[in-house]
């Protein structure tokens, strides 16, 4: 994961060209930075951007502020959400807490209805997840305040079981829920055990992706749909990070995927 950003004891500073930032709690790491869309109208949506890093500490939003740009000279509003990862006072439920209350205090700011959680990584996990809370009721984040329209995850860990059974990120997925796939939680926390969702998820994933398998994508979208889901899986090209550089053909077929989302 070299090529995301340290994380830091303190806040990420906010880009020069971010519009606001906003919070949602004391910890240094609950944040949402904010851009409205380039140039005048109507924005197409609101796309809240979650990075990853393997739910780590150590790597922050700072490598999706390229992205978020992009998205905003497309006609999006763009909030990055930031929260607590593991080393910095998150895990299983302090993560899981974050994504949901960053998501929520969007409400009074968006300027339509119309939002889609975007995920890279560990966050397409949570952009996912998050999309799912309505179905969540047997948890504390089931009522939504904010309502996810549709979900993206790019190189997602959309299987947490199958992340540990491959060990991926050094055994990343128990260090974020703190025990081995046992008990109850796990399944409150794994988007593949909460199908079929009721809104679309489209996956992005590159087959040479060298630190998530395209397999957690393709399985992901074959039991979504088989669940009665509406699940797509679009393939790209450029490893794990290509489709977060934009410029890149990867990152073009991403945004769009993220427009044809657009009501």
């Amino acid at each position: 994961m070299a090529a995301c950003t340290p994380g830091r004891s303190k806040p990420a500073p906010r880009a020069e060209n971010t519009d606001d930032r906003l919070t949602y709690g004391d910890h240094p790491s609950q944040f949402v930075d904010v851009w409205r869309r380039a140039g005048s109208g109507d924005p197409a949506g609101t796309v809240v951007m979650i990075h990853g890093g393997f739910w780590q500490e150590q790597y922050d939003l700072t490598y999706l502020e390229p992205l978020a740009a992009a998205a905003t000279s497309r006609g999006w509003d763009v909030a990055s959400l930031e929260y607590r990862r593991v080393g910095g006072g998150g895990g299983y439920p302090q993560t899981f807490d974050d994504v949901v209350a960053g998501i929520d205090r969007l409400d009074g700011w968006l300027r339509t209805p119309d939002v889609v959680t975007l995920g890279h990584s560990a966050g397409g996990h949570l952009a996912v997840w998050a999309a799912g809370r309505p179905g969540l009721t047997d948890s504390v984040w089931g009522s939504p305040v904010v309502d996810v329209r549709t979900a993206i995850s790019l190189a997602g860990v959309l299987d947490l079981e199958a992340a540990h059974d491959d060990w991926l990120g050094n055994g990343a997925a128990d260090e974020l829920m703190g025990s081995p796939p046992e008990g109850s939680i796990w399944p409150l926390a794994n988007p593949t055990y909460r199908l079929p969702l009721e809104v679309p998820v489209r996956c992005v994933h590159a087959p040479d992706d060298d630190l998530v398998p395209i397999s957690q994508s393709r399985d992901y979208v074959a039991r979504a749909t088989a669940a009665g889901a509406d699940a797509t899986l679009t393939e790209v090209t450029g490893g794990h990070f290509s489709a977060t550089e934009p410029g890149s053909a990867a990152a073009n077929t991403l945004l769009d995927v993220l427009d044809a989302t657009a009501t």
